[in-house]
């Protein structure tokens, strides 16, 4: 049994021992273990206090221990745990429900509830299949999707198959159904005769040509709305979002946006699609839905979807999905405090200037001789490395000169976490000043110090690869 007196040595053995960690290579795993948090700040069983600028993977919205969630979950605690969402319901589950439908774009207003980013995903592309089976004029035939490539949506089958990053999903290639994957819409990757401000225009039409060919296959049209987040942190083109809009409207197609990332404050707005005024038939949400607290989930559509499943319980009409924890009573109390605390609080308002902090450090560290560029949008910022700065070389993929970024920045006191070559800062929306301050300065140095090392071990062993 395990006690509060167990050591880290203990601790560590069992942790290599019996815990299988996602995406993580286990033969070289070494346990770093989170004993307590407070704040932006995480504390490991030896002491050692890091602040989180990556939101623990993307989720924790406000702060570990943020008061008034933690009142909620203990004050939700002295009434039930948890009950089915089959056939019955539960008070925070229905509050939350609504407070959602207030927020969400546009009339988006009846919400399903899952545990996860995957299994939201999961529940837009059934709910996609199934209404074009039952809406009032039924198309059948209207059984396949479009994605971006390099697109990120989870690990359960449906959303890897409207996945797009080989490394991630590859394998499992003979399990997924096919998808037509469109180019990223990447102002970095554009022709010599294309200029940046034909951006969108020029990746548009790459959808509007599928489209055309094929919008009466195409039940759905899935993407990351703004930012593609384990793609490296790509950023559309501005108008990029509106513009799928437009066209899958045109072609009755519908269209669900992965806010799984970008959702509650992230880029500045409540969501990403508030930027351009879009408004979804499926909005997907994760992660910082309960500020990070608890797993929950959301998958949010408007009346002429909805509408489609209803008749009388012999008709087979309903949406055939269902999560065992999904609007569990402590997570959805967690939600209703977190957005509880961004509106009183007033996380939007006080936002921009935290952004124009963090993106006064990333101006210093894109002067550094092995930064290629970096890019933001609210507290969601990337920085991308090069070994060559006169053509933007990458490094060598085998030097792991990311995971030496985030090694240096470690030692110094801040958690980050690499997307190959590409350092993603991400921090609670809760950071303060002095925090910010701590994580460019350390961001900085980091950088400097790990990139400076790594392009002397080119220059000395020139045609060499590093283990």
């Amino acid at each position: 049994m395990v006690t509060a007196m167990t050591d880290h040595a203990q601790l560590a053995s069992w942790d290599r021992d019996y815990f299988w960690h996602a995406f993580t290579q286990m033969e070289e795993y070494e346990p770093l273990i989170i004993d307590h948090a407070e704040g932006v700040w995480l504390t490991d069983t030896e002491g050692n206090r890091f602040l989180d600028g990556i939101s623990s993977m993307w989720c924790n919205l406000l702060g570990h221990r943020h008061p008034g969630i933690d009142a909620a979950i203990r004050d939700q605690l002295d009434k039930v745990a948890h009950s089915t969402s089959l056939g019955m319901s539960n008070i925070p589950a229905i509050e939350l429900a609504k407070r959602l439908a207030s927020l969400a774009p546009g009339d988006l207003q009846h919400v399903f509830y899952a545990s996860d980013g995957s299994s939201a995903v999961e529940i837009a592309l059934k709910t996609a299949f199934q209404y074009w089976q039952q809406c009032e004029t039924p198309r059948p035939e209207k059984t396949q999707y479009i994605a971006l490539s390099q697109a990120y949506h989870g690990d359960t089958l449906g959303s890897a198959s409207v996945g797009g990053i080989e490394r991630f999903n590859g394998i499992f290639g003979p399990l997924l159904f096919d998808v037509t994957h469109l180019p990223t819409p990447d102002p970095r990757r554009l022709p010599e005769n294309i200029e940046p401000n034909q951006a969108a225009e020029y990746y548009l039409a790459h959808l509007e040509k599928v489209l055309a060919e094929k919008h009466k296959q195409i039940a759905a049209v899935v993407l990351e709305p703004l930012i593609q987040a384990a793609a490296g942190m790509v950023f559309h083109p501005p108008g990029y979002l509106k513009g799928v809009r437009e066209l899958t409207r045109q072609y009755n197609v519908l269209l669900i946006t992965d806010e799984i990332v970008t959702g509650f404050g992230r880029t500045g707005q409540m969501f990403a699609c508030d930027h351009e005024e879009v408004v979804p038939d499926i909005l997907c949400l994760g992660k910082s839905l309960s500020g990070g607290y608890l797993p929950l989930a959301a998958a949010i559509t408007h009346p002429k979807i909805y509408s489609a499943f209803l008749g009388p319980a012999t008709s087979g009409r309903s949406l055939m999905h269902g999560h065992t924890f999904g609007g569990n009573p402590l997570a959805a109390a967690a939600a209703l405090a977190t957005l509880k605390a961004i509106e009183d609080e007033q996380i939007l308002a006080i936002l921009p200037d935290k952004a124009e902090q963090l993106a006064g450090h990333l101006a210093k560290i894109e002067q550094l001789p092995h930064v290629s560029a970096t890019r933001q949008k609210g507290l969601i910022a990337a920085i991308e490395l090069t070994s060559a700065p006169d053509d933007n070389r990458p490094f060598p993929a085998e030097m792991r000169v990311g995971a030496r970024v985030c090694q240096e920045t470690l030692s110094r006191g801040v958690m980050l976490r690499p997307l190959r070559d590409t350092i993603v800062i991400i921090p609670p929306l809760s950071i303060s000043a002095e925090e910010i301050d701590l994580l460019g300065n350390v961001l900085y140095e980091s950088i400097d110090i790990a990139t400076q090392q790594a392009a002397s071990t080119l220059t000395s062993c020139p045609g060499s690869t590093v283990s």
